[in-house]
């Protein structure tokens, strides 16, 4: 190779890495608006262009198992560590180090080797009907199998990844067998064959079909700011937080990983720890109605209203491996 030709691969070299350098690759299971201005205040403060691919999870975890070492992604942001649990298992992720996300990011809110980040939390909580379900009358997910709520419970499909996440957490609480009984129990004492999203179980009780239901917490705030029908049926019921008296309530999250074969890493690391800011993350959460992971950062006026209160603590990284497990005692239990 003469020393034209050397010269002109090494400036091509150059060229190319650092144009590479001001980018970062983003594969998102999210859509709303307030992402996008979080992204573009990165830009503005960085540099980095964010270049934005979305789609459901299912749909973009397919991509990038389709993509490979070739992948040009370098996050994928998706929710639920059931579903972060499946990537990690398709390898997706790789693990970082950053003293930033270790330090904002509570522990059990972020892979232990530092595969993925949550990004906000939401909690499971139980919606009890105002008129006919005194204060104190239901205070744990266990209560639900209890015989008083025979015929009053509603929830969504065992096929939803918010109730294997849950079961999940049963499993790391009570073991596969507990919570054997406890999803026994719960088909048991079930309203209505499952159906419908979380609001249509609020909805239901409501409207008098059942007395208690199980719903994430962001679905009913969307409900006291959604349409009349939806203020008027959240009128009807009062939220309960589950297990204050022990573990605490389970929450889940929406969460961000580095991709194994990011192609701008440092991009990503900076990208990620820029979400972690309490502007961002209140800007971020609020855009679904969600909690934002770092203390200290606001929420929105509808989840100031129903208190704080204590989380389990269980590392979500666990009640994501216990997906696999989760979906088998629940189709062994007659959940549908």
């Amino acid at each position: 190779m003469n020393r034209i030709t050397l010269a002109l691969s090494c400036f091509v070299l150059f060229v190319s890495t650092s144009l590479s350098a001001q980018v970062v690759n983003v594969y998102s299971a999210r859509h709303y608006d307030t992402d996008d201005q979080i992204y573009r205040k990165f830009e503005k403060k960085t540099g980095v262009k964010v270049k934005l691919i979305e789609g459901s999870s299912g749909a973009i975890l397919e991509r990038l198992k389709r993509e490979g070492k070739r992948s040009p992604a370098d996050v994928f942001i998706t929710v639920d560590a059931g579903r972060l649990y499946q990537a990690e298992s398709a390898g997706i992720f790789q693990g970082v180090k950053s003293d930033i996300l270790s330090r904002l990011v509570p522990a059990n809110l972020r892979h232990p080797e530092g595969k993925w980040f949550g990004l906000t939390k939401r909690a499971r909580i139980i919606l009890r009907s105002r008129e006919r379900v005194k204060e104190g009358e239901i205070t744990s997910y266990e209560d639900l199998v209890k015989p008083r709520w025979k015929g009053k419970v509603l929830i969504r499909s065992s096929s939803n990844i918010y109730n294997q996440s849950l079961v999940g957490s049963m499993i790391a609480a009570h073991g596969e067998e507990g919570a054997e009984k406890w999803c026994r129990g719960l088909v048991a004492n079930l309203a209505r064959v499952p159906q419908g999203g979380d609001r249509d179980q609020i909805k239901a009780v409501a409207a008098g079909e059942g007395d208690v239901a199980v719903a994430n917490s962001y679905y009913f705030a969307r409900m006291l700011n959604g349409t009349d029908e939806e203020k008027a049926a959240a009128a009807k019921v009062a939220v309960v937080f589950p297990n204050q008296g022990g573990r605490g309530t389970h929450v889940n999250l929406s969460g961000i990983g580095v991709c194994a074969n990011s192609p701008n890493k440092a991009n990503a690391i900076a990208f990620i720890e820029y979400l972690m800011g309490s502007d961002a993350q209140e800007v971020f959460a609020a855009g679904n109605n969600e909690y934002p992971v770092v203390r200290g950062a606001g929420t929105v006026p509808a989840l100031e209203s129903f208190g704080t209160f204590k989380e389990d603590k269980v590392n979500a990284a666990v009640f994501g491996r216990n997906n696999p497990a989760a979906i088998r005692i629940m189709d062994r239990a007659g959940w549908r």
